[in-house]
């Protein structure tokens, strides 16, 4: 919690605890690694994958909070910033791909970059 209350600014909406803990456990996956929204989901003690993309989709941290290394239980690449095609697509796979994550047919090029949470 005190790594993202350092990067909030007076702009920013009021974050729920759920949220606060959804952006906490983005900070454990590593550069060049993907996790799953149902992955996260299960490492919250959340039932529902949804409610971790809704909070990913207001992030108002990204990318220093990296929403963008959650993707699809299929390994696909999912949505962002509340969009699944176009602009913001495009920018998760140019962040991804700086990080050395690959995707080959809209799918995770090497499922071994999937970051499982401790347990």
């Amino acid at each position: 919690m005190k790594i993202l209350s350092s990067i909030i600014k007076p702009t920013h909406k009021p974050i729920t605890p759920f949220q606060w803990r959804v952006y906490a456990a983005l900070l454990l996956i590593p550069r060049g690694s993907v996790t799953t929204y149902g992955l996260l989901a299960r490492y919250l003690g959340c039932g529902s994958a949804q409610a971790v993309g809704q909070a990913l989709r207001r992030n108002p941290f990204a990318p220093d909070v990296p929403c963008h290394r959650v993707i699809t239980s299929n390994l696909c690449i999912g949505g962002f910033s509340g969009q699944r095609e176009g602009e913001q697509i495009a920018k998760k796979l140019t962040l991804l791909t700086a990080e050395g994550v690959e995707f080959h047919n809209s799918a995770l090029k090497d499922p071994r970059q999937i970051f499982h949470f401790p347990t």
